[in-house]
């Protein structure tokens, strides 16, 4: 099984929680790699996922459409004069899934940023047809978001495996507290892990048992 994985907004930690999961099914010996297929600013994600991965794959494998500017890759693309090239981020995920039984892969910010003309990372999703787990930065402000982002993601027809919450800052909240309850109050998804900030490890979520 082969997940998409979003978040709430650009700093919610996809890539760091990305790690994780990729970390926890391969110690349970589990042929999991990473894939980064759109990167803009720097390929600091893409150099983490490989890490996690075990360096299974060369850096163009786990990020094949690289932007110098550090914006959405459709502002990115318009400040380099180039095109970005969905295809071959979609031919990337194909070969990658032919070769192992779990790729996870991480977007570029949030569930809707633009990538080319009016194709937008959900339209990517969509593409490749895997279920989605969105990272939610557990913070005030957090539940808006996550609600729109799961009934979008529905709303397309793809299947929101679940929600991962993640504390990016050591500081605890009556918001970060109570969070939780209230998503599971308002979403018929899951969350399938809480993460606490600077936890180093974590075991693949009980919940996802489809890998």
């Amino acid at each position: 099984m082969h997940y998409f994985i979003t978040g709430t907004d650009t700093d919610a930690g996809k890539t760091y929680v990305t790690c994780l999961l990729i970390e926890a099914l391969r110690r349970e010996g589990r042929d999991a790699v990473g894939y980064k297929p759109f990167a803009c600013g720097d390929r600091l994600d893409a150099h983490a996922l490989r890490q996690a991965s075990g360096h299974l794959l060369s850096l163009e494998e786990t990020n094949p459409v690289f932007l110098k500017v550090p914006a959405s890759p459709f502002a990115a693309a318009l400040l380099e004069n180039r095109t970005v090239e969905v295809e071959i981020a979609r031919q990337g995920f194909h070969a990658l899934t032919a070769k192992h039984a779990c790729v996870l892969v991480e977007g570029a910010g949030g569930w809707e940023v633009p990538l080319k003309g009016t194709e937008t990372m959900a339209d990517f999703a969509v593409s490749l047809g895997a279920p989605v787990l969105v990272v939610v930065n557990n913070k005030l402000g957090c539940l808006n978001h996550t609600i729109l982002t799961v009934r979008s993601i529905q709303a397309r027809g793809l299947r929101c495996a679940g929600i991962i919450l993640n504390h990016a800052h050591d500081e605890r909240d009556l918001a970060s507290i109570s969070n939780r309850m209230v998503l599971q109050q308002f979403l018929d998804v899951p969350i399938v892990a809480e993460i606490m900030h600077g936890e180093a490890q974590i075991d693949w979520p009980a919940d996802l048992i489809e890998v």
